[in-house]
């Protein structure tokens, strides 16, 4: 009868311990599954603002007569530079960081001027460039980024990469070759746009980042804004206010002017957007997703704006692509290297606390037994 018990018992343990693993192991699969598709939803909704932002904007300046790009990127800096504050000073949902001066000046300014620089000849592009080819050059920012790196000393030349970027190029300048409607004026604003932002990007990575400077989205509002709105203030006044403000006041826009602070408002949600699937999920995914978005862009531009996409065009970006493709498995084969290295020097302190110690009670041990 004893024997039975046992049995009966032991089958019961066998049978919880089985039915505690199914439970977990679909437990975990729930998780991933949820997590996977928060994941896809931040993706989804982070391609959707910013596909939205760049056909608005190409559709306010080429399409709906207002051609005026330093003016829109000011309206945009005005109308974050005003959500910042309340946010920050009004309200107080975030913190201030506050930053002197001098470190305003030093740290914050010149990245400021770099990204008005960037937005301002980014956006005049669209007067030139259809939206399809825009896209294929962003491919050379990483190159662009590894370039500046190199530059400011904060990346080492490696030949591998290097290769990698001049394919990149080459499939750039493909794209180029099979452009229809290329103008040397937009291409030159839309490059000169792209090595603005690597410029700025690198510096981020020096004066904010090295620092020890974390800023959410509603504090880069509140701090760089300003800064891109008075850099960008200057060369307003000279080349578009004489035209843009009585055109304002006649009312002689031929689009509602609310439109204005709905493309305001889709720029500022892009930048929420931004934070938030870098937040959730990581860089290397952003950068991915984009690749998805540039091609989506490139069928919205055929069929919404009528704008020939040669198969030149394709092969060039298809080209692109994989050398983008190859970037990105590098970069991710160097942060689980990173990541290995921390890990190992991790294990290395806790072994040496553990050493230290033993020896320290060792010590204790036979000063008491003398």
């Amino acid at each position: 009868g004893g024997s039975l018990a046992r049995s009966s018992l032991t089958q019961r343990s066998r049978w919880s311990r089985g039915s505690a693993c199914v439970t977990r192991s679909s437990t975990m699969t729930s998780e991933v599954f949820a997590q996977a598709v928060r994941s896809y939803m931040y993706v989804g909704i982070w391609m959707s603002i910013s596909i939205t932002v760049i056909l608005f904007n190409k559709w306010l300046l080429a399409f709906a007569g207002f051609p005026y790009p330093i003016s829109l990127t000011l309206w945009h800096m005005f109308f974050c530079s005003t959500v910042g504050f309340l946010c920050v000073r009004v309200f107080k949902f975030v913190s201030s960081h506050n930053l002197s001066m001098a470190d305003y000046s030093s740290r914050v300014v010149p990245i400021g001027l770099l990204y008005a620089l960037s937005l301002w000849l980014s956006n005049s592009s669209y007067l030139y460039l259809s939206v399809s080819f825009i896209q294929m050059t962003k491919s050379l920012m990483p190159g662009l980024v590894y370039i500046c790196g190199i530059l400011l000393k904060i990346d080492d030349f490696n030949m591998y990469q290097a290769c990698n970027m001049l394919l990149i190029a080459l499939g750039v300048l493909v794209c180029a070759f099979g452009e229809v409607n290329l103008h040397p004026l937009g291409l030159t604003l839309q490059l000169a746009a792209l090595s603005f932002e690597a410029a700025r990007l690198t510096l981020v990575q020096i004066l904010i980042k090295s620092k020890g400077i974390a800023m959410n989205p509603i504090q880069s509002l509140y701090y760089i804004s300003p800064a891109c709105f008075v850099c960008l203030f200057v060369p307003w006044t000279q080349l578009e206010a004489g035209e843009v403000i009585p055109l304002l006041i006649k009312g002689e826009v031929k689009f509602p002017p609310v439109l204005l602070l709905v493309n305001a408002l889709c720029a500022f949600a892009l930048n929420l957007a931004v934070f938030l699937l870098i937040g959730k999920t990581s860089a290397l995914t952003m950068n991915i997703a984009g690749v998805i978005k540039d091609w989506l862009l490139i069928w919205f531009s055929f069929s919404v704006f009528q704008a020939p996409v040669t198969m030149l065009n394709l092969a060039g970006y298809v080209f692109c692509c994989a050398g983008v493709a190859v970037y990105n498995y590098q970069k991710l084969q160097k942060m689980k290297k990173q990541e290995k290295g921390k890990l190992a020097r991790k294990d290395t302190v806790d072994l040496e606390k553990n050493l230290l110690g033993k020896e320290d009670r060792e010590y204790r041990d036979g000063k008491q037994s003398s």
